[in-house]
Formats: structure tokens, C-alpha cells, sequence
């Protein structure tokens, strides 16, 4: 990690990236711009005042910002804080979303009611933090959301062009070239900013091109003169970049992959609504012999080698789901009839259990209860505390899930929690604890369970499958089961995240003219 710069007088400088519509690709736009800024010798951090993600991230306090922020500032070589994304929204159903300020729930509340009771109090809030980021870092990297053109969000706005406004930023417009209609895009958005907020906009990149740039220069050459501002770049589309993504919307991408991939091993994730933390499974992904794929419904799920039940938003609801899709029988088919394993992650963890009770309606919008799957003797309580926390710790001499070259009770674990649910254990002998945590009060405590074979197992901690040894362990124990070789050789899953970050950041010098772009943000010549 680098160091932060040392406070004074001076506050670093702002550059804001807004996009025309949402998924241009403002995030890793952003993040290429924080490791460009990182190799070439100054301390830039990441901000977003309000982000609206189920996909979420721990910071080394214990606190819950949204990934993309988290990614970011771990581009840029620093740690993530609360200051990069002080407002984080949670979508539990329609219209509602669990409201968090500073990495803590403060509340639920509809659309409307954020709109008429928060947002007005918000700019305090969000204006503090990106004040404390300037005292501390060279440059601070803020990107918006959705489009600055929403007609009807404009008043009230804390993430776009007020912020632009109140930060006295300028801006960086990105469109993606790839859904068509660049220039529409472009035009359009600039056409409904008002004029102030036009003369903010001191460059466009454009983002997701396939093809012969020639072709597109007479469009490059018209939009400059129709609108003066100068095209800084045009990106290409980049496959297979490896750097976590945030939106579900990414999970569409990796289903039409998986469609046409042939691996030796068939992993089902479970996909339902309010699925949260996908990025779990990205480093499953990346094995040379797992197939990852997304479903939906038993028709889709066929008799996997591993099913994963995943982290949910909202357990109950998306328990409901899945019975609804007729995924319970399914899975029971596959695991009972076909020897697939099956695994739940946080909510999905949960699932596997007897009963789940939220008679405080902590995680949905009123009280419920419901009946687990019933594949392990546990019992959740859903209670208004969220724990949020990162974890280490060992996997425990007698932990049950079949490990390829026997159990090491001294192979490490590190991950991270975000849940409101206490789940306990029945006192019953076919059920096992996987590992041995330490806790904030520095008390080693059992965490997740299995059955007696390993067979069905579950845990709190997200980012399992980012421990390398474990998880390629875990793989081989299935394909010798299956009577394959073990493959034995893996990846780092945190070297090949730099690695990502150093190849996006490579491709965005090649095609951005970061000469202009360090003169829009007012920072001295390239190094």
C-alpha cells in the first residue's frame, strides 16, 4: 500500500467521470485512471457519494462500502475507506432499499422517502468526505452514476452535476459505443445539461469499440466540432480483464461464455434475484478446468458437479424464489440421485439450515419466517445488528469437505462477513464446523458447517474461493472423485489482480491522450 499524502493547506485536486447511461463502464474508466495516476507517481483515491450495489466491500474497519470503491482504492495501492463511498443504497425489494451511511445501516426507506427526507440532508455528509479525501491524496478520481440528464433526478441530485458543481470538477464524459448510438448518446446527454453543467464536460471517451478506428474518425471529426470538446480516447472493448465487477448485469456476460465453454467440472451458482456478492466465485471462474454457470430455474440446472447457493440481500425472499422456480427439487435430485455437492455462501448458507426467523423484520420489510432446505440441523435468527467484519484463521483438523492431499490444519483462511443473521447448530453428530476464526476480542471461534461427508457445507465467509490453496484442493478432491487427474498447479488470486489492474491500465495509456487529461485536472506534465 502507498503512502497517503501529508496533509496541508493545499487540498488535491478533482476530476469527475460521468457516464451517458449506466454500464458505459465509468467504473473501470475510473480504475484504469487510479493505477495510471499510482504507477505514474502521485496518490489519487477514489470517491462515489452514492452508490446503489448489492455487491459490497469491507474495508479494514469493518465498515461496508460499495466493490467498485473498494477495487479502486486497492488500484490505486491504498485502503479503502468509508470517505470513498460515505452513502451506499441496497435494493431489498421494490422500491426499498437498506440505507447505509459511513459503512453503517442507518435505515430503510422507500424511493420516495429518500428522495423527500435524506437526499436534502445528504450534501453535508457527502461534501465532508470528499473534504477529508483532498486534505490526504494528490487527486481525487470521482465518478458518477446512471446519466447527469435524468430530467426528473436533477433537483436533488448528489452524485452527478450538483456534486460536479459543489466540488468545482471537471468532467470527463464516457459513452459505450458498443449498445450503439455513440454519438446520439453524447449529443443527447450534453443537449439536456444546462448550460453551466455543459461547460463542465472538458472531454468524452468512448468505450467498448470493436473494429477499424478509421472508420470511426469522420464521426470522431463531426462530434468535436459539433460540440467543441475533444474526444480524449476511444477505448477497445478488452475481453477476459479479470478485475471484479459490481453489477449483476455482468452476470449476463459470463452466462453467454459458459454457454459455448467444454471444462471438466460443471459448477451451478444459484442466480436469484437479490443475489449479492457474485464476485465470490470469480476466482472459480479462472480455473482452466470450472465451468461457472448462472440459473435460474430447475430447468437450467441440470445435475451440476457443485451447486453454490450464493449471498442474498434478502434470504427469505430469495428462499421463496427458489421454490418458486422449483430449484429445491432439483437440487435435491441432483445431490441425492446424482452425487452433486452443494454449498451456500452467507444467505445461501442459511438456506441450507431447518428454519430462518426475522421476527423483527432486520432483513426484510416485515416479519417473517420460513423453513430452510433442511440439509443441515441449524436454526437462523435475523437480528437489526449487521456484522460486518474481516476474518482469518485455519482450517480445522477435523473439517469435513474433502480436501485433495488430506486436511492441513494449518492452512490459512482469510475472508469477510456482511450478514445480519446468528446461525446456530443443533447438538447432532452429522454436523461439522470447516474452521477456526479469530474474532475482533481476539477469541478463536468455530465458523461454517458441513454434514458428515463434506458433501453439503456452508459458511458466513465471502471470498472462500479467493484462498488459493483451498480452493484448488477443494476442485481436485471433485475430479478424483470423478476419476480425473488433480491439476495441483493454480493461480494467485491477488497476483493476477494486479496483473489486471497493470493490463488495464496499459491498454487505457495506449488509447487515452493522458497528456490533455492531466491538464483538465490541473496536475503538472506526465511524469
Amino acid at each position: 500500500m502507498t503512502a497517503k499524502r501529508e496533509s496541508g493547506n493545499k487540498q488535491g485536486r478533482v476530476l469527475m467521470l460521468q457516464g451517458t447511461a449506466s454500464d458505459v463502464g465509468k467504473s473501470v474508466v475510473t480504475t484504469a485512471l487510479c493505477r495510471i495516476l499510482m504507477q505514474d507517481g502521485l496518490q489519487p483515491a477514489p470517491f462515489k457519494s452514492q452508490n446503489m450495489a448489492l455487491n459490497s466491500y469491507v474495508t479494514r474497519d469493518g465498515l461496508e462500502i460499495g466493490r467498485a470503491q473498494g477495487v479502486q482504492a486497492e488500484a490505486c495501492g491504498i485502503e479503502a475507506t468509508t470517505d470513498m463511498n460515505p452513502v451506499l443504497l441496497k435494493p431489498t425489494g421494490e422500491m426499498r432499499s437498506q440505507i447505509i451511511v459511513h459503512g453503517k445501516p442507518a435505515t430503510y426507506m422507500s424511493a420516495a422517502a429518500y428522495r423527500s427526507e435524506f437526499l436534502p440532508e445528504a450534501k453535508t455528509i457527502v461534501m465532508d468526505a470528499l473534504g477529508r479525501l483532498r486534505a490526504e491524496y494528490d487527486i481525487v478520481l470521482m465518478e458518477g452514476a446512471g446519466s447527469p440528464a435524468e430530467i426528473n433526478l436533477k433537483d436533488r441530485d448528489i452524485v452527478n452535476m450538483n456534486l460536479a458543481g459543489w466540488a468545482d470538477a471537471p468532467v470527463l464524459l464516457i459513452a459505450d459505443i458498443d449498445r450503439g448510438g455513440v454519438f446520439a448518446f453524447l449529443v443527447g446527454t450534453l443537449a439536456l445539461l444546462e448550460p453551466h453543467e455543459r461547460a463542465r464536460v472538458k472531454g468524452f471517451i468512448i468505450n467498448k469499440f470493436r473494429g477499424d478506428i478509421n472508420l470511426l474518425k469522420p464521426g470522431l471529426d463531426w462530434l468535436e466540432e459539433r460540440t467543441g470538446i475533444p474526444v480524449l480516447g476511444v477505448l477497445p472493448y478488452v475481453p477476459d480483464l479479470n478485475i471484479e465487477a459490481e453489477d449483476s448485469v455482468v452476470l449476463e456476460k459470463h452466462a453467454a461464455a459458459a454457454d459455448s465453454a467444454i471444462k471438466e467440472l460443471d459448477i451451478a451458482v444459484i442466480r436469484y434475484p437479490r443475489i449479492s456478492n457474485f464476485t465470490d466465485f470469480d476466482p472459480l471462474r479462472s480455473e482452466q478446468d470450472v465451468r461457472i454457470r448462472y440459473v435460474r430455474s430447475a430447468s437450467e440446472l441440470g445435475h451440476p458437479d457443485v451447486i453454490i447457493l450464493p449471498g442474498s440481500k434478502d434470504t427469505i425472499m430469495d428462499l421463496a424464489f427458489l421454490r418458486e422456480q422449483k430449484l429445491e427439487e432439483g437440487i435435491h435430485t441432483a445431490v441425492e440421485q446424482k452425487g452433486s455437492r452443494l454449498v451456500g455462501i452467507c444467505g445461501g448458507y442459511q438456506m441450507l439450515g431447518e428454519r430462518l426467523l426475522d421476527p423483527e423484520a432486520a432483513e426484510s420489510g416485515e416479519p417473517k419466517e420460513a423453513h430452510g432446505l433442511g440439509w443441515l440441523p441449524m436454526t437462523t435468527l435475523f437480528r437489526p445488528h449487521k456484522q460486518t467484519v474481516r476474518v482469518q484463521g485455519n482450517v480445522l483438523p477435523g473439517h469435513p469437505v474433502p480436501l485433495f492431499g488430506g486436511t492441513d490444519d494449518c492452512m490459512a483462511i482469510e475472508g469477510y462477513e456482511i450478514h445480519m443473521g446468528v446461525t446456530e447448530w443443533a447438538v447432532q453428530q452429522n454436523i461439522h464446523p470447516l474452521f477456526r476464526i479469530k474474532r475482533e476480542d481476539g477469541k478463536d471461534e468455530y465458523e461454517g458447517a458441513g454434514n458428515g461427508d463434506g458433501s453439503v457445507f456452508g459458511t458466513y465467509l465471502h471470498g472462500l474461493f479467493h484462498n488459493d490453496l483451498w480452493r484448488r484442493r477443494w476442485l481436485d478432491s471433485i475430479r478424483v472423485a470423478k476419476g480425473l487427474k488433480p491439476v495441483s498447479e493454480t493461480f494467485s488470486s491477488k497476483v493476477q489482480k494486479e496483473a489486471a489492474f497493470d493490463r488495464l491500465a496499459d491498454v487505457a495509456r495506449e488509447h487515452l491522450d493522458m497528456k490533455k487529461i492531466y491538464q483538465i485536472a490541473g496536475l503538472k506534465e506526465l511524469p
